[in-house]
């Protein structure tokens, strides 16, 4: 296995980073600032992040196939238009419970959207804390970020054991994806909200997007929405 190595891509602070998605025809890492309500994306040639404001907090982004992305916005599924930054409704749910909020999602092989679902294969050590997003490379094993853990962990779903663990330099990892040209390089997005002033003057890289490489395995292209 290669040695691996860690670096910074995105320096701009995320209050919420998440759902972090590979976008083979910009070259670019899309992700969300849930807390920010805001949809951006990273482009990997100019190094340049652009940010598309939303009227909540929106917990996932997705690929369209039609182009641009759909989102989880606040309680609704809707389409986000990249380039003239609309967005246009396609459904609400839980009209009756306007605290609730979509967090994560992905869209599936049938280029279905699911948002806010979960598989239990694994029991989450005392020192990994909470998971958060996940994601799945070409052995179909499971790669998880640990909120509050500081880690990205590698479970084999079919034992429910943790086979690699990833230390991350900061302590709110919130989600993982597999991007790149031959999609062996992982991101990694991380939060500053919930750290108070001390706890960010230790981590002076919260709430940045990492690149992690050397891992020795490759993810899977993302899925394009079908709707």
């Amino acid at each position: 296995m290669s040695s691996i190595k860690i670096e910074s891509v995105v320096k701009e602070k995320n209050r919420m980073g998440e759902c972090p998605v590979w976008e083979e025809r910009e070259n670019s890492l899309v992700y969300v600032d849930i807390n920010s309500q805001k949809v951006c994306r990273w482009n990997s040639i100019t190094n340049q992040v652009q940010c598309v404001p939303v009227d909540a907090r929106v917990g996932a982004v997705a690929l369209h196939q039609c182009g641009s992305y759909v989102i989880a916005l606040g309680t609704r599924f809707a389409f986000l238009n990249w380039e003239d930054q609309t967005v246009v409704n396609i459904t609400e749910l839980e009209l009756d419970k306007p605290n609730n909020r979509f967090n994560d999602g992905k869209v599936d092989p049938k280029g279905r959207f699911f948002a806010d679902c979960c598989r239990t294969v694994y029991k989450m050590e005392k020192e990994e804390a909470m998971p958060d997003g996940m994601c799945i490379d070409v052995e179909g094993k499971l790669w998880v970020a640990c909120i509050d853990g500081g880690r990205v962990i590698r479970i084999d779903p079919e034992t429910g054991k943790r086979i690699q663990t990833v230390q991350m330099p900061a302590s709110r990892i919130t989600s993982c994806s597999f991007g790149g040209k031959d999609y062996s390089e992982m991101y990694v997005t991380s939060a500053t909200d919930g750290l108070d002033a001390a706890a960010l003057a230790k981590e002076p890289q919260a709430g940045e997007i990492f690149k992690v490489t050397g891992l020795g395995v490759k993810g899977i292209p993302q899925y394009y929405f079908a709707g």
